[in-house]
């Protein structure tokens, strides 16, 4: 999930179809329009000058895409009945497990009930209409401005077998930032869940040995969170320490 200015009213529905679907050039249809979050101000946290960076007056709204409504286009009609009636089969109603779809910049993506991510996955793996045998890993975003679902975990899966991705998401409180761990859907996911347990703090239950992958093992924090400090950190195998944005020369 990236963070945008407004995204656009509309996007057409992914850039190959096939798996047929319902007007594959017909742009989707927004149940709503964006959820602004949030608005930023300046850039690499510099509030009260010192910003070197020439972003210092820039001002961004914080915008989430909203639901997406049907005709989807391409395949991605043809995904979603496929998951809703295999859900449906298990005697899981979609709409406990699926609380929105979105179709934006040519993506689909399952926003997903943390609760049923793991049978949600292994559904998109196993059912033959729509076989995502891949999972190409987990990434982390943190959105400090959405309260109550601060932290996401997003997951890119693709059918090998008929040459489509879809994504998924889950979305947890920074309070208890727990996700279901997939390494037993999607072995591929091992490393990647602990990189974005490193940076970022998503705790992958059932992860077989969830510890820091790129940070020493007593390292305070989740480096990749918009609130951690950029700079100021010491340096201590150097002696060093690099000065926070606020506090670096400006030229301007």
């Amino acid at each position: 999930m990236s963070e945008t200015q407004e995204p656009e009213n509309g996007t057409t529905g992914g850039n190959g179809d096939n798996g047929g679907g319902n007007g594959s050039n017909v742009p989707a249809p927004r149940d709503q329009g964006p959820e602004v979050i949030g608005v930023r101000k300046g850039m690499f946290g510099a509030r009260n000058g010192g910003d070197t960076s020439g972003y210092g007056g820039l001002v961004r709204t914080v915008a989430m895409p909203g639901a997406t409504s049907r005709p989807y286009g391409s395949y991605f009609d043809e995904v979603a009945d496929e998951l809703e009636g295999a859900l449906e089969e298990q005697d899981l109603l979609p709409e406990n497990a699926i609380e929105k779809t979105v179709v934006d910049r040519g993506e689909l993506t399952f926003h997903i009930a943390r609760e049923h991510l793991v049978r949600v996955a292994r559904t998109l793996r196993d059912d033959p209409a729509l076989r995502f045998e891949l999972c190409t890993g987990v990434s982390g975003v943190h959105f400090p401005e959405e309260k109550g679902r601060e932290l996401h975990a997003v997951y890119h899966l693709r059918s090998l077998t008929h040459g489509r991705i879809v994504r998924l998401e889950v979305s947890v409180p920074d309070s208890d930032p727990h996700v279901p761990s997939l390494v037993a859907v999607y072995p591929t996911n091992d490393w990647h869940e602990r990189e974005t347990y490193d940076f970022f703090g998503l705790v992958f239950d059932g992860h077989p040995a969830l510890t820091r992958i790129m940070m020493p093992d007593d390292w305070q924090g989740f480096p990749q969170r918009k609130d951690y400090p950029l700079g100021g950190i010491p340096i201590e195998y150097k002696g060093a320490q690099i000065p926070a944005p606020d506090q670096r020369r400006s030229y301007s």
